[in-house]
């Protein structure tokens, strides 16, 4: 599992914050948070540190061959370069645990289930009834209609604005890496070691008089000779717009399953043609043979050699 706050000089929409793409996400937000105290942190004990070195610098250089007193320990400076850094550490390992079991954090029921499988070298975006975290139940029960791409064609992750959204993680080849930098997470996609997360979309993403916004996506995790050519898009909608394009998607899966299904009966028909597999058929009238009736009943009966002989006879 990867897990980590991210920021990239070539994402698609606008940069604020230190670099970082403007959080559209709560969990966004949190990961923020802890990027900027970090450099809180990291800022103010560097201005200790090259503080004390330049007031060492002045203070304390050369000025006579008289050296100074010389002595064996000093407590104080040795008690507070041990317990400072621990008192650095102490407090940045807390605030990163707290986060962590915070992004970590699937138990609020989502409004949207999304299995996605990463795979050489694309995106495939199953849209669930429910949340498949361990990937042990039957896909194809749950599944409502899918969304696949390849590296010529990018395929789109479509949310809405205000979900929270569920994601399970799954790979058939490779490790994977899933990663919406305006998310500020990313998180690995392993064979045979599903994971999960979830995140709360932002009500104030989607720039005023539009029905969406759109954002990058990417493989981090260096997967085989197309990883760069791994790419997705996530396209957040208005409630409404969501709405219509589910229903869509719903009606184009639905009549692909109606085709499919007769596909698959006309290729039975072929593979195996006996009579029993082929479909009834009859006369305009109806008249069709079934094994309650069979299909010479009331037809002349076949003439033989000794009837032609008694019909000759008796004319």
């Amino acid at each position: 599992m990867g897990i980590a706050a991210t920021g990239c000089a070539w994402e698609q929409n606008e940069f604020t914050r230190l670099g970082i793409p403007e959080p559209i996400t709560e969990q966004a937000e949190r990961v923020l948070m802890l990027w900027q105290g970090s450099w809180v942190a990291a800022f103010a004990v560097g201005i200790l540190v090259w503080g004390l070195i330049i007031w060492s610098v002045i203070f304390h250089r050369k000025r006579s061959e008289q050296l100074p007193p010389q002595v064996r320990y000093n407590l104080p400076i040795e008690a507070l370069y041990t317990v400072l850094p621990i008192v650095v550490i102490a407090v940045l390992f807390y605030f990163t645990a707290r986060d962590q079991t915070y992004l970590l954090e699937t138990d609020e029921p989502a409004d949207t289930n999304i299995e996605v499988v990463g795979f050489q070298w694309s995106w495939q975006f199953n849209y669930l009834t429910e949340p498949n975290p361990d990937g042990e139940a039957n896909p194809e029960s749950q599944r409502e209609f899918s969304v696949e791409g390849t590296p010529d064609d990018v395929p789109t992750l479509v949310v809405r604005e205000g979900d929270v959204v569920h994601f399970d993680l799954v790979s058939p080849d490779v490790i994977h890496s899933f990663w919406i930098p305006s998310f500020a997470f990313k998180m690995d996609v392993i064979p045979g070691h599903p994971n999960e997360f979830q995140v709360q979309i932002k009500d104030d993403v989607i720039p005023e008089g539009q029905d969406s916004a759109t954002f990058a996506g990417r493989c981090a995790e260096l997967c085989g000779v197309d990883h760069a050519r791994m790419l997705f898009n996530l396209e957040v909608m208005t409630p409404e717009a969501y709405d219509a394009w589910y229903a869509e998607q719903l009606q184009n899966a639905a009549t692909e399953a109606e085709q499919q299904a007769a596909r698959d009966e006309e290729q039975q028909i072929v593979e195996d043609p006996r009579p029993e597999n082929q479909p009834a058929t009859g006369d305009a009238e109806g008249g069709t043979a079934t094994e309650d009736t069979p299909a010479t009943e009331g037809a002349p009966e076949p003439q033989t050699a000794e009837t032609a002989t008694e019909e000759e006879g008796g004319n």
